[in-house]
């Protein structure tokens, strides 16, 4: 669905039929931790992006929404985590480096047409 921001997110809910109004970020939701959730925060969001550069089934995202100096410069912090070698993730956008060492290369592929 398309947040606020114009960003396609797969987190973002909203409703407005039958005059509901319902907005949402589930992602910030499920994360106690976190400051509430507004619709100004998808502006400054990076899971959009990291969905979009990294495909991978087993990178699970926490997001939490933190504030800055005197309440002003809200931003989202975001922390990955693969699901499947249970390693935190630095860089969100590259994704597992695990995973990517188990991916089959370009060299790999050449090696078994000249077979």
């Amino acid at each position: 669905m398309k947040t606020p921001a114009g960003k396609e997110c797969r987190f973002y809910y909203q409703n407005f039929h039958r005059g509901k109004s319902d907005q949402e970020c589930r992602l910030i939701i499920a994360n106690p931790r976190s400051e509430a959730w507004r619709p100004n925060d998808c502006s400054s969001c990076p899971v959009p992006d990291i969905l979009l550069a990294n495909s991978n089934p087993d990178l699970v995202l926490e997001a939490t929404v933190q504030k800055g100096f005197l309440g002003f410069n809200r931003r989202v912090e975001v922390k990955a985590f693969c699901s499947k070698h249970l390693i935190d993730v630095p860089k969100p956008h590259v994704g597992c480096p695990q995973c990517a060492r188990e991916k089959p290369g370009l060299p790999d592929l050449f090696d078994n047409l000249n077979k």
